[in-house]
């Protein structure tokens, strides 16, 4: 065998068919693994950017709080505090609540039970039923949605469900939101949306 090239050595070439199916097989197994632990793990990945941008949206509320407040008793007043809010949360979330539980027996029927105000409360449900409640640390905060009246200002909306208790945000939670710190008979966040 001395003086033989690598090219004229076939010793071992009935193997190699067999070594490719068995890489083939191995490789395709690793492919399978790693696609099962993602789905795995990608719930997770999901939930960590939800949280990442209900602390954005309560880093941002906070931030208007101890600004003015647009007196809605006085015609022409000026704005008060705002923010604007971008959420992009997965198509899994069924309502982003702030201030309000509209859904307290959790049956995924919004109108079917009594809400049940929360201030300083974010409240995420997911299509699933698991639910993830954000507490947001600083003074009372109450929330309201806003509605344009006919001179073009915002306001309390008079035609809101459960005495307007709160905002709710259903399916798809997904654009800008803008908030404003208002004052009626006590000072509220109000929704431009």
């Amino acid at each position: 065998m001395k003086g033989q090239g690598i090219l004229h050595d076939t010793r071992a070439i009935d193997t190699v068919p067999l070594k490719m199916v068995f890489y083939l097989v191995l490789t395709g197994t690793i492919i399978f693994l790693t696609a099962a632990s993602w789905n795995s793990v990608s719930p997770f990945f999901t939930g960590y950017n939800t949280e990442d941008q209900i602390n954005g949206l309560s880093v941002e509320l906070l931030s208007i709080q101890n600004g003015h407040a647009r007196n809605l008793l006085v015609p022409g007043s000026i704005e008060g505090s705002m923010c604007t809010v971008r959420l992009s949360l997965p198509e899994n979330v069924r309502f982003l609540a702030l201030g309000v539980d509209p859904d307290p027996d959790a049956d995924g029927n919004l109108s079917n039970s009594l809400w049940r105000p929360e201030n300083n409360t974010i409240l995420v449900q997911y299509d699933s039923g698991h639910r993830s409640r954000f507490i947001i640390n600083g003074e009372n905060m109450m929330f309201r949605q806003g509605s344009l009246n006919a001179k073009g200002n915002w306001v309390i909306d008079p035609h809101s469900v459960h005495d307007n208790m709160g905002i709710v945000i259903e399916r798809p939670v997904n654009g800008d939101y803008v908030f404003e710190l208002v004052l009626s008979d006590r000072k509220y966040t109000l929704s431009h949306f």
